[in-house]
């Protein structure tokens, strides 16, 4: 059944005006519904309890962020943290887009008074962590990154869309489908907290070097169509791979951009913007870390934002002489 996802557009407006304009026609080209607040530029509490019934009937919501907070509240948050932190509350997929250069950017286009860059800096940090970020300089430069991430986050994070009535046998399938992704989510909920209370992994139920595991992702072909690649491979195998890499410490998006594009080339495969799927990235950054071969912290990147950074523990160096030394 062909469904289409409606995707909230947040960021401040008058300075973005140009950037939310090219994010929505690259959302509308790919057959998806731009939910933007274009007809509320200056906001009040009345028109943000709107705003949030518009974000519940979202599927994905993408903040940008440049060089300026917004209009603030009442109770010191500009309005676009807020659409972000009801967002987040929500449980609706995120993807941020942030600026990688904001001092760069004019006088028009910034906040100077100390106070609010203070609370732009702590949003961009808020924002940057645990969440698919892409950072951009150029206007022209973000429909390629929207698209791109967009199209990865429908296809793994799949959301409940919006089908047109014909398409639908009557009016008490939709209401059971509504009804079922509440109870879906409240299962989730509880899933989680009963997770939260399982006692830690003994060292005999952890995978090991030797293990194999199944790791798996997209690259674009060369006509740029997005296709599949999966490898299974052990643990051993993937840390030879990356543990030279990570002498370097790399961003944790660097990190997924190479062991993809090792991965492709073990399969003879070519392509560009390889990219490992985000499920699988996310339990192998936690297992090497479990393993005690990883530390992956929050530092300050070049272009004066925070992000996550990989590098080697000890017991990960020790482990990469031992399995890339040469033996007679």
């Amino acid at each position: 059944m062909e469904k289409r996802f409606q995707v909230f557009i947040s960021s401040t407006y008058a300075d973005l005006k140009d950037e939310r304009a090219k994010v929505i026609q690259t959302i509308m080209e790919m057959d998806c519904i731009p939910a933007v607040m274009e007809i509320f530029p200056a906001i009040d509490e009345e028109q943000f309890n709107f705003i949030k019934r518009v974000i519940d009937d979202c599927d994905y919501y993408i903040l940008i962020i440049g060089g300026r907070y917004g209009s603030l509240s009442d109770d010191g948050l500009s309005y676009t943290e807020k659409e972000f932190d009801y967002a987040n509350k929500k449980g609706i997929k995120i993807i941020v887009f942030i600026h990688s250069n904001p001092n760069k950017l004019s006088v028009e286009k910034s906040d100077i008074a100390p106070a609010i860059k203070e609370k732009l800096d702590a949003f961009r940090k808020k924002a940057s962590t645990g969440r698919l970020v892409k950072y951009w300089e150029k206007p022209e430069e973000l429909p390629s990154l929207v698209a791109l991430s967009l199209q990865k986050t429908i296809k793994i994070y799949p959301a409940v869309g919006w089908v047109r009535s014909n398409k639908i046998g009557n009016s008490e399938l939709l209401i059971e489908l509504n009804d079922l992704r509440k109870e879906n989510s409240i299962l989730k909920e509880k899933i989680q907290e009963e997770t939260s209370r399982d006692k830690p992994i003994t060292e005999e139920e952890l995978a090991g070097l030797n293990d194999k595991y199944i790791f798996k992702g997209s690259y674009s072909d060369r006509h740029y169509v997005f296709q599949n690649w999966k490898i299974e491979i052990t643990w051993k195998e993937l840390f030879y791979i990356l543990s030279p890499f990570l002498m370097k410490t790399p961003s944790d998006d660097k990190v997924n951009k190479y062991l993809a594009l090792q991965l492709i080339k073990k399969l003879n495969l070519s392509g560009t913007f390889p990219i490992m799927e985000e499920e699988v990235y996310q339990t192998l950054k936690i297992h090497l870390e479990v393993m005690n071969l990883i530390q992956v912290t929050h530092n300050k990147s070049i272009n004066g934002g925070i992000a996550l950074f990989w590098k080697l523990t000890d017991e990960g160096r020790r482990i990469m002489k031992k399995i890339r030394s040469v033996k007679k």
